[in-house]
């Protein structure tokens, strides 16, 4: 029996079944906002990971959460601020961080945030949220290879201390 659509509501031989719902036609794309220069073009270790975020973590007054995103070589073709956070606090959800991984095509990616305290010892809620994302990765097909804790100077790589 063929439906007729009369307003926003559709009938059925007669009996009324439900609204119609308008369904938005979206695109989705990353937008570059600018770009740095890397020139050991590669991140083999978390110190290159350390090297390359510095200047996006060490000086900010409150958590800002960073996602790398890397090709099959580990050369990184986007860096995304995800979060950014309260002055002890960020609260990150894999969705958010694995987004820009999706629409970037990466093979791969790494995080990082900082500690404004300078003190970079993981959180319970950092290793937390780095377990959430591995996990997460696995799923989509996405290794997450590091997480990194910035604290001015110093760092930690939650993958040396086995998280990842």
């Amino acid at each position: 029996m063929p439906f007729k659509e009369l307003g926003r509501f559709l009938f059925l031989g007669g009996s009324r079944m439900q609204s119609a719902k308008r369904v938005n036609i979206v695109s989705l794309k990353l937008v570059r906002e600018g770009s740095v220069l890397y020139r050991e073009r590669r991140v083999q270790s978390p110190e290159d990971a350390y090297k390359l975020l510095k200047p996006f973590l060490a000086d900010a007054d409150r958590e800002v959460f960073v996602v790398v995103c890397l090709d099959t070589k580990n050369q990184p073709t986007a860096i995304h601020v995800c979060h950014v956070g309260s002055l002890n606090a960020s609260i990150v959800h894999p969705r958010e961080v694995f987004k820009s991984a999706i629409l970037a095509n990466a093979a791969s990616v790494l995080v990082a945030h900082n500690h404004p305290s300078t003190d970079p010892t993981p959180s319970r809620e950092d290793i937390e949220v780095t377990r959430r994302l591995v996990e997460a990765g696995r799923i989509v097909g996405i290794e997450l290879l590091d997480h990194v804790v910035v604290g001015g100077e110093r760092f930690v790589s939650l993958k040396e201390k086995g998280y990842v």
